[in-house]
């Protein structure tokens, strides 16, 4: 798991006070259609656009279940359904299962590089291919760049773009927000080709090794949801936390 990366030494962590969150503002959508479950309503929670988009603001919301899209951070806020349950990997505990150790050993002549995010075509084409090949059912389907640079390509101070190369050729891009408290895996997109390589889990492994390498709490992986099949996935790894009725429960 080792990799070149521009990212030094993690931040040191403020917390915020009750007071300090208690004066952020937050907005609630109109109920739209779910993107997971058909037939369920959703609302989403999202924090004020206004606010500056403040690292020690994002990492405290992330241990309350909030995630980063573009320039917002949002949460699920559904009337009555709670199926969007927050997930995240403790770096240190994390132990390797037999499939995983066969993917690591399996990408072991990849190399990693972290970069700024930035538009190159580069980026776009690989991301397109992904989206038209994996993705086509989703409402990221058709990909467009306007669409790639409102979600993916923010220049924020802790945001990376870590490239995993074979030889010079991208194979994946994971983009990542490195915050106080863990990586926040916002997204990773692949060559769907390399169906052999595994490389949507290779990039969660390598970013559970990282966490551990810079010393942060864990790899923050987004919503589990138990009746969707893509979620499935993250239960893989052991052990997980999930955040229940306000509290992070680790299953083993």
């Amino acid at each position: 798991m080792s990799a070149a990366n521009d990212c030094g030494t993690p931040w040191a962590f403020r917390g915020l006070t009750m007071t300090e969150l208690a004066r952020l503002k937050f907005y609630a959508t109109q109920p739209h259609a779910c993107s997971y479950l058909p037939d369920e309503q959703a609302t989403t929670l999202f924090l004020d656009p206004s606010q500056p988009m403040d690292m020690h603001v994002y990492a405290e919301l992330s241990d309350l279940g909030f995630r980063r899209s573009g320039d917002h951070l949002y949460r699920p806020h559904c009337q009555g359904c709670n199926a969007c349950i927050p997930a995240r990997i403790p770096a240190r505990g994390f132990a390797l299962n037999r499939q995983q150790r066969r993917i690591l050993k399996r990408n072991a002549d990849l190399a990693v590089r972290a970069v700024r995010p930035s538009f190159t075509e580069e980026y776009y084409k690989l991301y397109a291919r992904y989206i038209e090949q994996r993705h086509a059912d989703g409402d990221m389907y058709p990909p467009n760049r306007d669409q790639f640079c409102t979600f993916l390509v923010r220049d924020l101070p802790f945001s990376r773009f870590y490239e995993f190369r074979l030889s010079g050729r991208l194979l994946a891009v994971a983009v990542t927000d490195v915050l106080p408290n863990g990586l926040s895996a916002v997204y990773t997109f692949y060559d769907p080709d390399e169906e052999r390589r595994s490389l949507g889990r290779y990039a969660i492994l390598w970013q559970i090794g990282e966490a551990a390498r810079l010393g942060l709490q864990a790899v923050y992986l987004g919503y589990w949801i138990k009746n969707c099949r893509k979620m499935n996935y993250k239960t893989q790894y052991r052990p997980i936390e999930l955040l229940v009725n306000h509290r992070w429960v680790t299953l083993t």
